[in-house]
């Protein structure tokens, strides 16, 4: 891994240089919807040229694009001209909006596409930032393998490859992914993906750095990939401590596509930061109201434990869950985790991150089965998966935090297992 990365960080001069002489375009951020991990693209640059979308990414400017291809598409259902940037918009707004319906409708028109023509190229190499979205992560790899092997060229589907393996823990095959993606075609979403990289490492200065960038070299005009990598510099600030940095990001990325969530729940995250638990409640209320997460429940419930409304964080508990569906839909440890966090039905979370585990290794998945564990009191096993967890060197707060608790029961256990040898071996000499 530290090959890779190391590479990574020393392609980043010659990115910029590239940059500067223009060679850079946008593609749409990288996505990571619960809290900066899954990702996903869209095709407002690239592919053959087959229908290229506007990267006028307002909210307005998305529900018009998709009305007027929506129309073009009644007229022609298996036309990939307005298939392939009808479902970029969708794929848009989906992230705009945190809804996941939209996905859905663009997998379905995407298929269309390739049911009528399976080798169209623009339709399967969408289809893999599509299942990116839907966690689907082992399809996208696929899907975006398909296209490479059919245009090798395209330095697209490096980044989907790149961004799947990451979910699925493979580091090493995803940054050499990205690795490649940087030398073919610099742009916002290479720096966005270095700055993960960095980030995954413990480098989070360096992260703020690439991010930056990833800002920086994104058109005017693309008013929803400027929130959201504002957006994202928020969440490295918050989580440097930079809390008057952090609400800066936050504001620019409101700015940008107004009632952006990732912006507004930024904000109340400031909020809570800062101890101002009302203003914080106020703000996750209202976008509870428009884009009801387990994430938003989870922190909304938080926030009435701690003012010791027990009744009041109960409901939103109980929200959070049924949120997140049915535990046999998982494919992230998000329940397992919210539910070992406080102490709740400890068999489910247990049962929920052994089955995401068991299909993905990323170290997030890895802390959430830790953490699993140590509620249930399998202290043991949770020691080894928090190990596994910290692999990358890693400095996020929670994983570090859980992984200290571990070690101190397991140096307890330890001591006491000692304790207990001593005391054995005193019995027998004073027989």
């Amino acid at each position: 891994m530290a090959a890779t990365y190391s590479s990574l960080t020393q392609a980043l001069p010659v990115i910029l240089i590239a940059a500067a002489a223009g060679a850079a375009a946008a593609l749409a951020p990288h996505l990571v919807p619960h809290d900066r991990r899954a990702a996903a693209e869209t095709t407002s640059v690239g592919s053959s040229g087959a229908g290229r979308a506007s990267s006028a990414t307002t909210a307005d400017g998305l529900r018009r694009r998709i009305g007027e291809l929506d129309a073009r598409l009644r007229d022609h259902p298996a036309d990939a001209a307005a298939a392939v940037p009808l479902a970029d918009a969708l794929l848009r707004l989906s992230r705009a909006t945190t809804d996941s319906r939209p996905v859905g409708r663009a997998e379905t028109i995407l298929k269309g596409v390739l049911e009528a023509e399976p080798a169209q190229y623009d339709a399967l190499r969408v289809l893999g930032a599509i299942y990116l979205s839907e966690h689907r992560f082992r399809d996208a790899l696929d899907a975006a393998r398909r296209a490479r092997d059919l245009r090798p060229s395209d330095a697209w589907n490096y980044g989907v490859m790149g961004d799947a393996l990451v979910e699925l823990g493979d580091y090493d095959k995803a940054f050499d992914a990205f690795d490649t993606m940087a030398a073919m075609r610099p742009s916002a979403t290479v720096y966005a993906r270095v700055a993960y990289a960095r980030e995954l490492r413990g480098d989070l200065a360096g992260a703020l750095d690439a991010m930056r960038i990833a800002g920086e070299s994104t058109p005017a005009q693309d008013a929803e990939a400027r929130a959201w990598y504002a957006a994202q510099l928020g969440e490295l600030y918050l989580r440097t401590g930079r809390l008057d940095d952090a609400a800066r990001e936050y504001r620019r990325s409101a700015f940008f596509y107004p009632e952006y969530p990732h912006a507004i729940v930024g904000l109340g995250k400031v909020k809570a930061a800062r101890g101002d638990r009302d203003g914080a409640l106020a703000l996750f209320l209202d976008q509870l109201s428009r884009t009801p997460t387990l994430d938003l429940a989870a922190r909304i419930g938080d926030l009435h434990r701690a003012r010791g409304d027990a009744p009041a964080a109960e409901r939103y508990y109980q929200l959070a869950e049924d949120l997140a569906g049915p535990a046999a839909a998982q494919t992230e440890a998000n329940l397992a985790l919210f539910l070992a966090e406080r102490g709740r039905k400890l068999p489910v979370a247990v049962a929920i991150a052994e089955a995401v585990a068991a299909k993905r290794a990323d170290i997030f998945t890895e802390d959430a089965l830790a953490w699993a564990y140590y509620k249930a009191g399998r202290i043991t096993e949770a020691a080894a998966a928090s190990q596994r967890a910290l692999r990358t060197g890693t400095r996020d707060e929670r994983i570090l935090a859980h992984a200290a608790q571990i070690a101190a029961a397991m140096q307890g256990r330890k001591a006491g297992r000692q304790e207990g040898s001593n005391s054995g071996q005193e019995g027998r000499k004073s027989e």
